[in-house]
């Protein structure tokens, strides 16, 4: 399946956002959805728009060469290749199926000096899965698209109704 579904794009601000926006009020969105658009697309505009919010996450701490994934969607292949071609670096499985709790966890035994550093904690398994290259161009149009949406939003949501302003 080819990256974007059909201009579909989704916000996946539904607890709010911390970055980059830092707003709490943020609201998650499907935006461009029309009837051709199938429960497939729908799937693929989440993941895609989870996938351009680790983007814009990244971007501001800026990138590094490698990624580590662990959890329930690092046992996902097409999730890996978005987030990979996305982020434009291959990522790694660990060797762990705990996700934030572990990452706690390495980091406190890295303060602690258990592990020197985060790398000598973490063990990666099997190969890393690498950017899709067809992909990267596309999405790098996409994020771009992604990035305009917020603000537009944003505004549109503060702007005060029609009839009030009538009233």
């Amino acid at each position: 399946m080819a990256p974007g579904t059909e201009s579909l794009a989704f916000l996946p601000y539904l607890a709010g956002e911390r970055t980059p926006h830092n707003d709490p009020e943020a609201t998650g969105a499907f935006v461009g959805l029309t009837l051709r658009h199938d429960r497939g697309a729908l799937v693929r505009a989440v993941l895609e728009g989870v996938a351009f919010a680790m983007r814009d996450a990244l971007d501001l701490v800026g990138s590094g060469a490698l990624g580590r994934v662990s959890g329930g969607g690092g046992r996902s292949d097409l999730w890996l290749r978005i987030v990979a071609s996305v982020l434009e670096v291959p990522l790694e499985r660990t060797a762990t199926d705990e996700g934030a709790a572990f990452g706690a966890a390495v980091l406190g035994g890295v303060a602690a000096g258990v592990w020197e550093a985060v790398a000598a904690a973490v063990r990666p398994t099997g190969t890393p899965v690498e950017p899709v290259t067809e992909w990267v161009q596309p999405y790098r149009e996409a994020i771009d698209r992604f990035r305009t949406l917020y603000p537009a939003l944003h505004l549109a949501a503060r702007e005060p109704d029609n009839e009030e302003q009538l009233a």
